[in-house]
C-alpha cells in the first residue's frame, strides 16, 4: 500500500465494479438520462491511448429504423456464424446475443480513418489503435455497472456493411455495436457460463514466470 492509494471503501467499489461487470443481453427499455449518458462517455474518453491518439469514435444510434436494420446486419452474422460452429449449431441458436431491440441506447464504437499516420507506439504494433479502443469500451462498461446500467458488446456484424449502413468514410472500421440501458436484474455469473457454453479458466493457468508457459 502506498500513500497515492484510495480509501479501502473506494478501492472496494472500483474491484467491485470489475468483479460485477456482465456482457448484458437482456435489457427492460426505459431511457438513459442525458447527464448521465454524457458522463459514461466521458469515463470512455478518458481512455488512456497509445501517442495519445484517441482513434475511438463514438456513435449514437437514435433513428428507430436505423437500429432496426443494424439488427437485421446481427441476425444475418448471426445465422452464418452458427453454420460455422458446426456440431455446436443448435446449441448457439439458443443463445441470447444481442438485444439492440431492447435496450435503452445504442451505441457503434468505431475505430477512425487516417489511423496509419499515427506512428509513435504503433511502429511494430499497428493493432494498438484497437487496443486503445478496447480501453475506451471498458471504461464505458465499468461505469456503466457503476451507474446500474447494463452494456452488451454486440461483435456479430460484418464491419464492412455496417460502416457502409452508417456512412463511415474509408479507413474507419465499427468494432462494437453497444447496448446500453437499465436491466431487471445482472447476472451472478457471466451468461455464456451460465448457460453451459463454455467456463471460464482460472488465472493461475494463464499466469508464467520468465518463459512461455513456465508457471510460477
Amino acid at each position: 500500500m502506498t500513500e497515492q492509494a484510495f480509501s479501502p471503501e473506494e478501492r472496494a467499489a472500483v474491484y467491485r465494479a470489475i468483479a460485477e461487470r456482465r456482457d448484458m443481453r437482456h435489457f427492460i427499455g426505459g431511457t438513459v438520462a442525458p447527464e448521465l449518458l454524457a458522463r459514461v462517455l466521458e469515463a470512455a474518453h478518458q481512455a488512456p491511448s497509445v501517442g495519445l491518439m484517441q482513434p475511438w469514435r463514438f456513435i449514437r444510434i437514435s433513428d428507430p429504423l436505423l437500429r432496426g436494420r443494424m439488427q437485421a446486419q446481427v441476425e444475418q452474422e448471426r445465422i452464418r456464424t452458427a453454420e460455422a460452429l458446426g456440431e455446436r449449431t443448435d446449441e448457439f441458436m439458443k443463445l441470447k446475443v444481442e438485444g439492440i431491440n431492447d435496450c435503452a441506447e445504442v451505441l457503434v464504437a468505431a475505430l477512425m480513418e487516417g489511423r496509419e499516420q499515427h506512428i509513435f507506439g504503433r511502429r511494430t504494433l499497428p493493432e494498438m489503435d484497437m487496443a486503445s479502443l478496447s480501453c475506451a469500451i471498458q471504461n464505458l462498461w465499468l461505469a456503466s455497472r457503476a451507474e446500474g446500467l447494463g452494456m452488451g458488446w454486440v461483435s456479430l456484424f460484418d464491419p464492412e456493411a455496417l460502416a457502409e449502413l452508417l456512412g463511415m468514410p474509408d479507413g474507419a472500421k465499427p468494432l462494437a455495436i453497444i447496448c446500453l440501458g437499465p436491466v431487471k436484474e445482472f447476472y451472478p455469473a457471466p451468461m455464456l457460463v451460465m448457460e453451459g457454453w463454455a467456463q471460464a479458466r482460472p488465472l493461475h493457468e494463464l499466469l508464467y514466470e520468465n518463459q512461455w508457459g513456465v508457471s510460477q
